[in-house]
């Protein structure tokens, strides 16, 4: 056999115990002890929520997964921990974005509405 000899190592992932969104960062609170911010630009659909919105999440996946209803968003711890950032496409944002305008909700305009 020629080279090194692989081997692959699967690490426990591990799961969401707490979430706190502020106006610049998501930050998630995780059971092995770890606690993991990003900014909140890398998803926008929480950059454009509204507070009440960013504070309506479940912990879903049994840990694994982090769920807005209010904004139909949705990302999993993996990619918190390798520093994903959203992977939605340019064109389904802005259909969403559209979608929340023709309702009234969201953006500077609408919360100050409010």
């Amino acid at each position: 056999m020629n080279g090194m000899p692989s081997a692959a190592i699967a690490l426990p992932l591990p799961k969401a115990v707490d979430v706190t969104v502020s106006e610049e960062t998501l930050t998630v609170d995780l059971d092995d002890g770890r606690t993991i911010s990003v900014p909140i630009v890398w998803y926008p659909r929480l950059a454009h929520g509204t507070p009440a919105e960013r504070a309506n999440f479940q912990i879903a996946g049994a840990g694994y997964g982090i769920h807005w209803p209010d904004l139909d968003e949705d990302i999993g711890v993996e990619g918190l921990v390798l520093g994903k950032r959203s992977t939605e496409s340019p064109n389904s944002f802005e259909r969403w974005l559209r979608r929340r305008r023709l309702a009234g909700q969201g953006g500077p305009a609408a919360q100050a509405k409010r």
